[in-house]
């Protein structure tokens, strides 16, 4: 039984069991088996991203509408759209990259040549793996959503406005891509616009979303706000250090050779820095 909420501090919720991270679980791990039926039938293992993306959005909007005593219904409405607007955008620039495009995304053609006979088991592996991943991400939603004051505050907007910059900033990037992508240079780097600043500045801005929920959410004097890093944690640990970075980055090297061992040592690998010298010529051209 939950205190009067009347009578506790400010920022402290009254936890409610795991009931909602097993609903989101049991949840996942159905979205995430079908989307290996999918992608053995389409032979495309793109599909998975969109299933995940789409999937994530839906278990976290479960996490921040969950019923609650103490929990502001305004924050839970604010947290529930901030999910569902990456969701959607995301979500569906993925599908329609997936739909539009004849060949598999490059880490999953690089699984498919790497893992030969034992692609699907170690691809069903993969889905399944990501249920949990997504469960993890919605302890930051909940955090977020169930914390803090009755009415919102600076401190929600400001964390509004950090995951719009970093749904912009990756729209940006994701358009700079598809526009290099439409010119067809077969063996080019792209390293113009964001591109130059960092080699995966999708990958940052995908990072930089999930901040948002530590800033509605972070008091150190609350154990139970620290739950709302587990999201950027996490997300920087998979894009930098897994299937992100030196995934597509060993596809990358594979396929572009000296080129992209010359734009490595030019860019940096995540967070947006200058260039550390230019490129002799445009790799792009």
């Amino acid at each position: 039984m939950c205190p009067d909420p009347s009578a506790r501090p400010a920022r402290i919720v009254c936890v409610t069991p795991m009931i909602p991270f097993i609903v989101v679980l049991f949840g996942m791990a159905a979205v995430m088996s079908t989307a290996w039926l999918v992608q053995l039938g389409t032979r495309n293992g793109g599909w998975v991203d969109v299933f995940w993306t789409f999937g994530t959005g839906v278990a976290c909007i479960i996490a921040a509408l969950w019923p609650e005593a103490a929990a502001s219904n305004a924050r839970q409405v604010l947290v529930a759209v901030l999910a569902g607007i990456w969701s959607i955008r995301l979500g569906g620039y993925i599908a329609m990259r997936v739909a539009g495009d004849a060949h598999e995304d490059k880490r999953y053609a690089g699984f498919r040549t790497e893992w030969g006979g034992d692609f699907q088991r170690n691809m069903y592996l993969l889905c399944i793996v990501q249920a949990p991943a997504a469960t993890m991400l919605s302890l930051s939603i909940f955090a977020a959503s169930h914390g803090g004051a009755p009415e919102l505050g600076i401190r929600d907007l400001l964390g509004a406005l950090v995951l719009i910059v970093g749904i912009v900033g990756e729209g940006i990037a994701d358009d700079q891509m598809r526009r290099f992508r439409k010119t067809g240079q077969q063996g080019a780097i792209m390293d113009q616009g964001l591109w130059s600043w960092s080699r995966h500045p999708n990958y940052f801005f995908e990072w930089m979303v999930w901040l948002a929920y530590p800033v509605i959410a972070f008091d150190v004097a609350t154990p139970w706000t620290w739950l709302s890093l587990v999201g950027p944690v996490m997300m920087f640990l998979l894009l930098r250090f897994g299937t992100g970075v030196p995934t597509l980055e060993k596809t990358m090297l594979a396929s572009r050779g000296d080129k992209f061992r010359d734009y490595q040592k030019r860019v940096s690998a995540f967070f947006p820095l200058p260039p550390r010298y230019k490129s002799p010529k445009r790799s792009s051209t």
